[in-house]
């Protein structure tokens, strides 16, 4: 899961099967200083986000499993809204690169 946050909103005329009726946002990953890093991003929101929210979402299976058909082709889901962040250390690091598992 990343945090991120919604710049925008996307229209979609035709969608996948299911996901008629799916609002789509347009979100930016954020770092621990909640700076932007890489490219904005297309997302299934769950969580009735708007526009400048911190959201966590899911990627990959999780955002799949997050949505209400849980065999739905996603890569990206809002699943929450994030009220406050409180690092309790400083060394903590919400970006994972390449080749580095924290399991």
């Amino acid at each position: 899961m990343v945090f991120g946050r919604v710049i925008g909103s996307a229209v979609a005329t035709r969608k996948y099967p299911g996901l008629e009726g799916a609002k789509l946002l347009v979100v930016q990953q954020l770092n621990k200083a909640l700076q932007p890093v890489g490219r904005p991003a297309v997302a299934v929101d769950m969580a009735q986000a708007g526009v400048g929210d911190i959201v966590l979402m899911a990627r990959k299976r999780e955002a799949a499993i997050a949505y209400y058909v849980p065999e739905m082709p996603l890569d990206l889901a809002v699943i929450a809204i994030v009220d406050r962040v409180d690092l309790a250390q400083r060394d903590f690091d919400f970006e994972l690169r390449p080749g580095e598992n924290r399991f």
